[in-house]
């Protein structure tokens, strides 16, 4: 089976080069022109509605650009508990978040959405995955917070960077914890024959 799809016939709405890498893993041809959607401009909802409705609200303003073009678009959270755990800004805020998650089960949530103005096409979900992580040590927070992996990361990490080894175990999709639940979106481009055989 080849994954190749029409040239140019996909858009990622988005910069994220997490997101670029596995469509590029997937053999996936595409162009990337991301979002510009004041986030703040999508009313605040349960998490698992939010970033659905983020996906949606991202991948419906590149559409209106780009009718003819499929577009790709998700957002991510990051969850312990009920708290959302953002990108940090300051050494301080990543550690306060490798705290909170060190020994626990955390859930990341990606909310995608894929759709075509000119056909009238659209699919949107949520994929949850519940990650695992070891009891950090004091010493292995701050050797983390002083590389730059923390500060572009919901959660204050990188599955699959060097924060990979904090991980002990993944229930779910490993690609939603990057940024895109890949298996899903290729099924999705198959069905519509966005992606051939």
């Amino acid at each position: 089976m080849t994954n190749k799809s029409r040239p140019h016939s996909l858009i990622l709405a988005s910069s994220s080069p997490r997101r670029r890498y596995l469509l590029e893993q997937a053999g996936l041809t595409f162009s990337v022109i991301p979002s510009t959607l004041d986030e703040s401009s999508v009313p605040v909802s349960p998490p698992e509605n939010h970033v659905r409705m983020l996906a949606e609200a991202k991948a419906i303003e590149v559409a209106e650009l780009y009718p003819k073009n499929w577009v790709i678009a998700a957002d991510t959270l990051v969850l312990i508990g009920d708290a959302v755990l953002g990108k940090p800004d300051t050494a301080a805020q990543a550690c306060q978040m490798l705290k909170a998650l060190s020994g626990k089960t955390h859930r990341v949530l990606t909310g995608y959405c894929i759709c075509c103005k000119a056909t009238g096409r659209s699919f949107s979900e949520t994929v949850e995955t519940k990650v695992m992580f070891k009891p950090l040590s004091e010493a292995e927070i701050d050797w983390y917070i002083n590389t730059s992996e923390p500060y572009d990361k919901a959660g204050g990490y990188a599955v699959q960077g060097l924060g990979t080894f904090f991980v002990k175990r993944i229930e779910g999709s490993y690609t939603n914890v990057v940024g895109l639940p890949v298996c899903e979106v290729m099924e999705y481009l198959l069905r519509e024959g966005v992606v051939k055989r």
